[in-house]
């Protein structure tokens, strides 16, 4: 039997090493070798996961979005322009590991190549071989090369030479999964690369659960037949800033903030029940570590806090986009005005004068994927990819149109079509097409962490201003600081940041998210100041406030966004688990 108790898995993002084509971070939260270093010092060895294409339920399944910059690239193909992208990147991050696999002394014991690849529609034979090729010349022959898919995708995922795993949940027959298994790989151990404990989280659906008797009775079932488990996700996580993906379900289907996941260990790293109950299974088959867990981390309450207004987003617009506009006949994508994620304004103005309220839309489902439209300054609502379609506007000749557009994360598994943001059409106002345009790459992060703290406190408005707006703060910590929880009641969605650093989004309104979880690094101690930033993007409550709890609440949803307030309840009803990809 082998059973990897004592291993760590690790995707490599591509898009967060090499932001820009040639341009390369390694730096502070994107060590990667200080991660292989303190994995080692942990005593766990390391199955490494680079790509090129991950999923995670990371933006674009980990692939950079300058990719898109070539319009009609093919993703995940031996489309000469991908595969040039690719072996760059590789030539930069397959020789940084090579000291670190296990026959050179270090800990990493196999590397996946590719992910899920079967779940893709191309099923290009090529690209594998070529990958696998790449691998081999930058590593060598000693290392274990493995591919991972779920059972319907094992045909086009697998390729000879590459050792074949297969991933599933609690609720599938590991039976007939295996049985399937043993087709592409007759011999050696059988391995469920990805087990899922849990499930991912999308906004308006509920919080995902898998009871503990399902997770440890298939855990054990798997382990009496002698195959090797790996647990997807053993640790819960967090989609900081921008970084969450989508999924494709018969409409867009954003990837909450909180990646939690029901983990065994949550996303702020405590031990959960379902921990308790797996090391009981594992302890039927081997010996597992004396001695006790650590305990869960320290966590602070704070508040209730208020938050005063700085402004619209318009006011900032030159802070914001300093360079300028963009200007173009037609609107353009993020990707041609190189704005990667985030946001962009679109402005134009009206050329003639609509005394009516008239329908305003943008045909062929073109809004990707949230806009929240403004006409001279006055917010009037908003558009919604596959979701809401129509408005209706009325203005003078000259009057000023304003279309803040929200990239809510790029589709990360399955079809993972090229998935462009922002105006995919020109806008229709009546029956015109609506023309030259302006476009404003925003760079948020930037104002707020080296523009913000420079400026006084703002003079109250007397009425707080619908549409995109910031709110902040500032806060001491007079006691011990620790982790906390963002909590957010009656606001409705935006993004946050504390002490210049990109939280997430907030989605208070649709759910089933409601708090963001702050790890205590992130603050500053007793003496000092802390400041909150918040960009709502649709309507302030009519009490502006914040709170830090002490717990998550992770479940509520819709007309039940504000109704667990400091509530005990940790888990919504069982829901059938929907195949995405990890």
């Amino acid at each position: 039997m082998c059973l990897a108790v004592y291993t760590t898995f690790g995707y490599v993002p591509w898009n967060y090493h090499e932001p820009q084509p040639g341009v390369y971070n390694f730096n502070g939260s994107r060590d990667l070798l200080a991660f292989l270093n303190e994995a080692a010092i942990a005593n766990l060895l390391v199955i490494l996961r680079p790509g090129p294409y991950i999923c995670a339920e990371w933006e674009m399944g980990g692939l950079p979005s300058w990719l898109l910059r070539k319009p009609k690239i093919h993703l995940r193909t031996s489309d000469p322009d991908f595969l040039a992208a690719v072996d760059s990147w590789f030539n930069v991050l397959l020789p940084k590991i090579y000291p670190f696999l296990y026959h050179n002394g270090g800990n990493i014991i196999s590397i996946q190549v590719e992910n899920e690849y079967g779940s893709y529609k191309a099923c290009d034979f090529n690209y594998m071989r070529h990958l696998a090729g790449l691998f081999r010349a930058l590593l060598g022959d000693e290392i274990l090369l493995f591919t991972t898919d779920g059972p319907e995708g094992l045909k086009c995922g697998s390729l000879p030479g590459l050792y074949t795993t297969v991933d599933f949940g609690p609720a599938d027959n590991m039976t007939k999964i295996f049985s399937l298994l043993r087709k592409y790989e007759p011999r050696g151990p059988l391995v469920n690369s990805e087990y899922y404990t849990g499930w991912l989280d999308y906004w308006g659906h509920n919080h995902s659960t898998r009871s503990i008797p399902a997770v440890t009775k298939g855990l054990e079932n798997m382990l009496k037949l002698g195959a090797s488990v790996n647990m997807y996700m053993f640790h819960g996580g967090t989609n900081f800033g921008y970084w969450n993906g989508a999924d494709e379900k018969g409409r867009f289907l954003p990837i909450t903030t909180s990646y939690d996941y029901d983990a065994p260990i949550s996303e702020a790293g405590d031990p959960m029940p379902k921990l308790f109950a797996l090391r009981n299974v594992i302890s039927k088959f081997q010996e597992i570590p004396l001695g006790p867990l650590p305990p869960p981390s320290p966590k602070m309450a704070l508040g209730p806090l208020t938050l005063h207004l700085d402004g619209d987003l318009l006011t900032f617009l030159d802070a914001l986009c300093p360079q300028g506009p963009i200007h173009s006949v037609l609107p353009m994508t993020f990707e041609a005005v190189k704005q990667d994620r985030g946001f962009v304004l679109y402005r134009t103005y009206l050329s003639y004068t609509v005394f009516e309220p008239t329908p305003f839309w943008v045909p062929n489902n073109g809004v990707h994927d949230r806009a929240y439209v403004m006409v001279d300054g006055v917010f009037q609502g908003i558009l919604e990819r596959n979701m809401k379609h129509k408005l209706f506007l009325m203005g003078k000749i000259g009057t000023q149109l304003d279309i803040l557009l929200e990239n809510m994360g790029r589709l990360s598994f399955g079809s993972n079509h090229s998935d462009f943001k922002g105006l995919l059409e020109p806008p229709v106002l009546g029956q015109t097409v609506l023309t030259q345009w302006m476009m404003f790459p925003l760079k948020i992060d930037n104002l707020i962490k080296w523009w913000f703290p420079l400026q006084r406190q703002k003079r109250e408005q007397p009425t707080a201003p619908s549409g995109p707006t910031f709110y902040s703060t500032t806060f001491p910590i007079l006691g011990q600081a620790g982790d906390t929880f963002l909590y957010l009641p009656g606001w409705i969605k935006g993004q946050v940041w504390i002490n210049g650093f990109n939280l997430g989004r907030y989605w208070t309104k649709r759910g089933p998210q409601q708090t963001l979880y702050v790890p205590r690094p992130l603050l500053f101690p007793k003496g000092a100041i802390n400041k909150i930033t918040l960009l709502e993007l649709e309507n302030v409550p009519s009490q502006p406030r914040i709170q830090f709890l002490d717990k998550p609440i992770l479940n509520s949803t819709l007309h039940r966004a504000y109704t667990y307030f400091l509530s005990d309840n940790a888990h919504s009803a069982y829901e059938p688990m929907m195949l995405s990809g990890h």
